[in-house]
């Protein structure tokens, strides 16, 4: 039964929507190939050889790391696709 905007089934397809997101940001983190730098990519400073073997492929350094993570954290941590809120703000 549909409530407001949403049609038949649409809060289970945003929860299925949310989960999808989270699939995807996931898998773009996967690292296909290790990054063998020791070399942060964003400033170019050198990785700790600690956190290198801590975490093989890792491709920042902690500061530019946290900064990633706040920009994505920043992005969505839940999908209001079809949300009655959204459409109001």
């Amino acid at each position: 039964m549909a409530n407001g905007f949403t049609k038949d089934g649409g809060v289970q397809d945003q929860i299925d929507a949310t989960v999808i997101d989270a699939i995807n940001r996931a898998r773009a983190h996967l690292h296909h190939e290790h990054n063998d730098s020791e070399y942060c990519l964003e400033c170019g400073e050198l990785i700790p050889a600690a956190r290198r073997k801590i975490l093989p492929g890792v491709e920042y350094c902690i500061e530019c790391q946290e900064k990633q993570d706040a920009r994505e954290k920043a992005f969505s941590s839940y999908n209001r696709r079809a949300s009655k809120d959204s459409q109001l703000r």
